[in-house]
């Protein structure tokens, strides 16, 4: 008698009770090991892929980035589906719940930061939930779901063998924000070039702080050599580094231009994620502008940021880019809003 099963898999031994729940939503509980099998399997990934910055066994490498995510979906349901018939919906949700758990895992073992943790959740339940549902869908319709799943779990680490044989291009990408402050010029432009005992309550609510970056403390202008201004930069954590100010980028009342200068010890051991050190190998501050625009009794205060990103993965690591200093410009026009305002 024919079954709708593929060749090699154990359906149930008896129909479902209708007077229990359906094991699915008794989620974990039944479907726990697959899941956490999954997650496991991308934590060994991920212990694998502790290559240092720019090689191809780096946690940021390509082959693990896409391809990790999409072996975690499809180890995932390949051993649901031994157990018996999953329903669609679950080829995508279990994949996600096993790529969470792995996430959640390499935080637990330190081998990961909260920083990086965050920002790529988002693309690897995506991959996840489509190797999951790739694997679904080789589980309903062929006889070979074993090499599938092996084939798609092989592939980060033929990837990882391949070397740089993945092109890493350098992205240049930048945010622009503006803002209109009921101060004059005068007024902004000291605060632009003051900014002391930054409190938490007046830059906390901007994105990059919540998930984990070191907050600002204080930014001061001080006289350089040769006609050049400093900005001195304090953060959290004993961040600290400079802002440099170009003599024809100094335009008191009208325009600021900065570049940074960063040293070995800007950053101490645990400040920043290293996959988004500033200045990094994947990620750099190149400039920033404000330009002040009267108008009547107010001023338009524009800040536009140019960065840099180069990873393997640059369309989603710009979006995540643009997320978070698109967000930080809007609150630190905020921050000199008020303090503007206010005549602090």
């Amino acid at each position: 008698m024919s079954h709708p099963y593929p060749e090699g898999f154990n359906p149930p031994k008896a129909p479902l009770d209708p007077d229990n729940p359906a094991p699915e939503k008794m989620l974990p509980f039944l479907l726990r090991y697959p899941i956490l099998a999954g997650a496991l399997f991308g934590i060994v990934l991920r212990l694998l892929f502790s290559g240092h910055a720019g090689s191809s066994w780096s946690a940021m490498a390509g082959g693990f980035i896409y391809f990790a995510p999409v072996a975690i979906g499809a180890t995932t349901v390949y051993l649901a589906e031994r157990q018996r018939r999953r329903s669609w919906a679950y080829y995508f949700y279990a994949p996600f719940l096993a790529t969470a758990l792995f996430v959640a895992g390499t935080l637990a073992i330190m081998i990961e930061g909260i920083i990086c943790a965050i920002v790529i959740v988002p693309m690897f339940a995506v991959m996840g939930g489509i190797g999951g549902f790739v694997m679904g869908i080789v589980c309903r319709v062929t006889n070979w779901p074993q090499p599938a799943v092996y084939s798609l779990g092989a592939i980060p680490l033929m990837l990882g063998l391949l070397g740089n044989a993945i092109p890493t291009p350098d992205n240049h990408g930048s945010i622009q924000r503006s803002m209109r402050v009921a101060a004059s010029p005068e007024v902004v432009w000291k605060h632009l070039n003051a900014a002391t005992d930054i409190r938490p309550a007046e830059v906390g609510e901007a994105w990059a702080f919540r998930i984990g970056a070191p907050m600002p403390i204080s930014g001061v202008t001080r006289d350089g050599k040769n006609g050049e201004h400093l900005r001195a930069t304090t953060w959290g954590r004993n961040v600290h580094f400079d802002e440099v100010v170009d003599k024809r980028d100094w335009q008191p009342q009208r325009r600021i231009r900065w570049t940074y200068r960063f040293t070995p010890d800007s950053f101490p051991p645990g400040s920043l994620d290293d996959h988004v050190m500033i200045g990094g190998q994947y990620f750099d501050l190149l400039d920033t502008t404000y330009t002040l625009e009267p108008q009547g009794r107010e001023t338009v205060v524009t800040v536009k940021v140019n960065y840099r990103i180069s990873t393997q993965f640059n369309l989603y690591a710009d979006w995540v880019a643009q997320w978070l200093l698109g967000d930080f410009g809007d609150v630190i026009l905020r921050f000199y809003k008020t303090r503007s305002e206010a005549r602090v």
